[in-house]
């Protein structure tokens, strides 16, 4: 196998959702600066879930119009966009308009929207485009989504986002008294450092992670050392191309060689029921991985102390690519092993959501133990349903290209049926108590 083809198909899928995720963690130094505040999270939710209008689109256009839809020029022109869009974001995200009356960060949301766009249509283009390599390169490529989470983050972690340190309280004294008169609470005040380079430069890294992701798109087409990685007789876009991807793939090495036909489904190697089945659990491993835990996660760790927050997303972020370099020495297309991983990392996801639901006064919080349990616990969380989702992209490759476009709006709608039920629980009923990272005063 060629090692630029892997770089290659690392660094495409590596800008699929870079920009979004480099957005999320720079979200501590752009809310002081706009008058949305700490509403802005609300509004990303709610603009992300809007730009599934982008996948949904593509996907009506395989499944009527087919000989219609220029795969390559789609991908072409919606990595563009986010390149374009994140550059804009380095020069506009401070600026406001007034709206009613009051000024909003139009700018911002408007840029926020063409990026969610971009993301959300790379699930059902990124993927399906895979088909025109070797299997082997699908798992590189989850690779590389997976560091499209790491990179931002380990980015934005030299830069000092969210750092915070806890001051004894008597520091402040003279200052409260000379101000106030009155003495104030003489316990640890959390107090954020300065960024060591600012927002703009964050907005063009991503702007150059998304020429990165172009550059790399533009060799895996026209490059001499891919066309010969290149599966044989594979046409262009088009119907041919269709026609080409809807073959029955090479012999899968865990398939019994009497394996019949069970459904019209791809090549017809699964059931109805285990069609379902796999989809179902597609969705519910990205509506967890994607929306609903990551919604809770300071709420999980933040009792525990600041250390812990920035270590248990830190090693979450490094366990996503992890499983995907995993998956490439141990290929098992189980179902069995699917449901059992898809179990534990959903009972380890129940537990974090319920210590979330505690705070801020979890199990052992002021026990070293509970925070080394709660780190341990994201990092099984993210390692377990990671390595189920390459699982269930390396048999739906398997199955032809239509069953990866399915792939990617069955993501889309898992992360849109998670955005939908934790939106309320967070946002409008406050199911879900902040901890402070400097002081757990619990019984």
């Amino acid at each position: 196998m060629s090692v630029l083809t892997h770089l290659l198909a690392c660094l495409f899928g590596m800008g699929s959702w870079v920009s979004i995720n480099g957005l999320w963690v720079e979200l501590p130094l752009i809310v002081p600066h706009i008058p949305e505040g700490w509403y802005l999270p609300s509004y990303l939710s709610v603009l992300i879930q809007m730009a599934n209008v982008g996948p949904l689109l593509v996907t009506l256009m395989h499944r009527f119009r087919p000989e219609a839809l220029n795969e390559a020029a789609v991908i072409y022109v919606i990595i563009a966009l986010g390149t374009v869009a994140s550059l804009l974001l380095g020069f506009f995200w401070k600026e406001t308009v007034v709206v009613a009356g009051a000024p909003h960060s139009v700018p911002l949301l408007v840029l926020t929207f063409f990026l969610a766009t971009v993301d959300c249509t790379s699930s059902v283009t990124f993927l399906p485009f895979m088909m025109r390599l070797q299997p082997q390169y699908l798992t590189t490529y989850y690779i590389g989504e997976g560091v499209s989470g790491l990179l931002p983050a380990l980015v934005a972690l030299v830069q000092g986002v969210g750092v915070v340190h806890c001051i004894n309280g008597t520091q402040l004294l003279n200052q409260t008294l000379n101000a106030t008169g009155s003495f104030p609470t003489l316990e640890l005040q959390a107090e954020h450092q300065p960024a060591n380079f600012s927002a703009e430069v964050f907005f063009f890294f991503l702007s150059s992670m998304m020429l990165v992701c172009l550059l790399a798109f533009v060799l895996l087409n026209h490059h001499p050392a891919v066309a010969r990685e290149t599966p044989k007789g594979q046409y262009t876009n088009g119907v041919k191309e269709k026609k080409w991807v809807e073959k029955r793939p090479m012999m899968d090495p865990y398939a019994p060689s009497s394996q019949k036909c069970g459904s019209s489904f791809g090549t017809g190697t699964y059931s109805r029921v285990q069609v379902v089945y796999i989809f179902v659990i597609l969705a519910w491993t990205n509506a967890l991985t994607n929306v609903v835990l990551p919604s809770v996660q300071s709420y999980s760790c933040l009792p525990y102390g600041n250390n812990v927050y920035h270590l248990s997303a830190a090693l979450a972020a490094v366990s996503n690519p992890l499983a995907c370099f995993i998956a490439v020495f141990f290929q098992r297309r189980s179902l069995w092993l699917m449901g059992a991983f898809t179990l534990l990392g959903s009972g380890v996801g129940a537990f974090i959501v319920s210590m979330a639901a505690l705070s801020p006064c979890p199990l052992l919080v002021n026990n070293i133990s509970g925070g080394v349990i709660m780190v341990l616990a994201w990092i099984v969380f993210i390692l377990t349903l990671s390595y189920v989702k390459v699982i269930i992209g390396m048999i739906l490759r398997d199955e032809g290209h239509s069953a990866l476009v399915w792939c990617g709006a069955v993501v889309q709608l898992g992360s849109l049926l998670g955005a939908v039920t934790m939106f309320p629980l967070v946002s409008v009923y406050g199911l879900f108590a902040s901890g402070d990272p400097c002081n757990t005063a619990c019984p």
